[in-house]
């Protein structure tokens, strides 16, 4: 069984009509889990209610009281822009928080049974800055994760893979200062956001960018993988991975300029596997809702039949 932490909930952060990050991505994800052969080997799971732990306190370790508020303000005034791509809608900041409730308990569940799980949450989060959402972002979910692992029993050391096409500038700037965190980032270069230059180490030599040119498909990214982003995590030795989950490198995505495809995410989803069975997948992004969703289904497929 592989747990998939999912609230319908999550469909009601509004965005508009033409917005890329639409409530339409779950549901095509959902509607894809529940017809594949293996269905019922999905474990649905709804995540815990931010009431039930703590949650402002480790919101704080990642962003600051003014920015949590802000968006809670926008929220509550009936929505707003943090800027020309972020919406805040009526609820959204509720829902931000349940998103950042279920990747907790991602953590929680990994911990616990030792194997992976994957989060299907929005909003996505690793654009968002400590004091600033962009980018679609409002809190960084995986950032914000990766601090409340590092204050379980026998977690010391937490990674970071980032392959969503965009370099997840908020999840790194929070956490590039942080020994125990390291943070390793795939992105189309040039590209929104314009960061992630390969020559950034972070403070601990704890930071890789791999920047890679518009066009670049599979031949690119293997050798890239098994040379560079196995061997940084695997010397990390990580006690859990986190995997920012963005699923816009695909040739069909609307956003960017590579050329994957569907099933390369389910060898990007091996190569992990081979590092650890500890890993909490999150989604990011991803606006083809085909390509998602089928994208989606490999590395949740893998995770049920990695060998």
């Amino acid at each position: 069984m592989l747990p998939v932490i999912y609230s319908d909930e999550f469909l009601d952060h509004e965005t508009g009509s033409f917005h890329p990050e639409t409530p339409k991505r779950l549901t095509a994800i959902t509607t894809a889990l529940k017809q594949v052969a293996f269905a019922e080997q999905i474990e649905w799971r709804s995540p815990s209610s931010p009431e039930t732990r703590p949650l402002m306190s480790f919101l704080q370790q990642a962003h600051t009281q003014r920015h949590i508020n802000k968006i809670r303000e926008i929220a509550l005034r009936g929505g707003g822009y943090l800027d020309g791509d972020t919406h805040v809608s009526p609820r959204s900041y509720d829902v931000a928080l349940l998103a950042v409730s279920a990747w907790l308990d991602g953590v929680d569940i990994v911990l616990e049974t030792g194997k992976p799980a994957f989060v299907l949450a929005r909003p996505p989060g690793h654009h968002a800055m400590s004091d600033e959402g962009m980018g679609f972002c409002l809190f960084s979910n995986a950032a914000v994760a990766a601090f409340y692992a590092l204050q379980k029993p026998g977690i010391h050391r937490v990674a970071i893979l980032d392959w969503d096409v965009h370099h997840g500038n908020g999840t790194q700037a929070i956490v590039e200062e942080h020994p125990q965190i390291a943070y390793c980032s795939l992105h189309q270069y040039p590209c929104y956001p314009g960061t992630g230059r390969a020559i950034e180490r972070g403070l601990h030599d704890n930071v890789l960018n791999l920047p890679v040119p518009p066009g670049s498909d599979m031949e690119v990214y293997k050798p890239v993988f098994e040379k560079k982003v196995v061997p940084f995590l695997s010397n990390f030795q990580p006690d859990l991975l986190i995997v920012s989950a963005g699923y816009d490198a695909n040739a069909d995505d609307p956003l960017a300029s590579i050329e994957l495809q569907p099933q390369d995410y389910g060898v990007f989803t091996d190569y992990c596997l081979g590092i650890t069975r500890k890993i909490v997948f999150g989604l990011e992004g991803g606006y083809d809702f085909d390509s998602l969703s089928k994208s989606v289904v490999e590395t949740i497929e893998r995770c049920l039949f990695y060998n």
